[in-house]
């Protein structure tokens, strides 16, 4: 596939447009906004590098980055589905990957390719996406970085809607963050299953505490 043509298909799949319903999860973020340690635009910056650097949206990257490689073998991609839940902290972070990887899948066949088959039924969302992207010959460096623009786009949306924090001070962190995430996305590329670990605690918990919560907007 041609480079364009591989922007373009990113483009449109980690779109918030592309119907897998990220729009309804947080990931944790919402507890951490409502029992305080995220209240403005500076900790929310700080909690969602956290998590790129150090928590769930980095063993995601390693996760896709292993999905990319192995897409043709259902056995490979097995093995990673089940270490990607093995390592998912919280019910509800759980039901958010595997609903947004089913959705991805079932949406990504408008562009048909005979590799669907080796993926394995549910489908965690980042085993989805890099295999899914590696079957339309989409090279895993760009897909690494729309993956992690993608996901750290949707944190900041959470913030916005939540702290609140202006649009601009989302863009900022943003604007902020686009180093960290080529760092990351190149890291990922070539890191080992056994790279894997996480010391972003405070939201593992948060994850957890998100379904104890009295008043929800988001799923997770």
């Amino acid at each position: 596939m041609s480079d364009s043509a591989a922007l373009q298909r990113l483009l449109t799949w980690l779109s918030p447009a592309f119907p897998v319903g990220g729009f309804a999860w947080s990931a944790g973020l919402e507890t951490a906004i409502v029992e305080g340690p995220v209240q403005t635009a500076g900790k929310a910056h700080e909690w969602i590098e956290a998590n790129l650097r150090h928590g769930a949206t980095r063993t995601d990257a390693i996760l896709l980055a292993h999905a990319h490689r192995g897409f043709t073998d259902a056995a490979i991609l097995r093995e990673l589905a089940d270490l990607c839940l093995a390592l998912t902290p919280a019910r509800e972070r759980r039901q958010e990957t595997l609903a947004m990887g089913d959705a991805f899948v079932a949406a990504a066949r408008t562009w048909p390719s005979p590799h669907y088959t080796s993926l394995p039924t549910p489908s965690p969302y980042p085993v989805a996406v890099g295999a899914a992207a590696a079957a339309h010959q989409i090279p895993l460096n760009q897909t690494l970085l729309a993956f992690l623009t993608s996901a750290v786009h949707a944190q900041v949306s959470v913030a916005v809607r939540l702290v609140p924090i202006g649009q601009n001070e989302g863009l900022a962190i943003q604007a902020a963050l686009e180093p960290v995430i080529a760092a990351e996305a190149q890291a990922a590329q070539h890191a080992a299953l056994a790279d894997i670990g996480g010391i972003a605690y405070a939201s593992d918990i948060a994850q957890m505490r998100h379904e104890t919560l009295p008043t929800r907007i988001f799923k997770s």
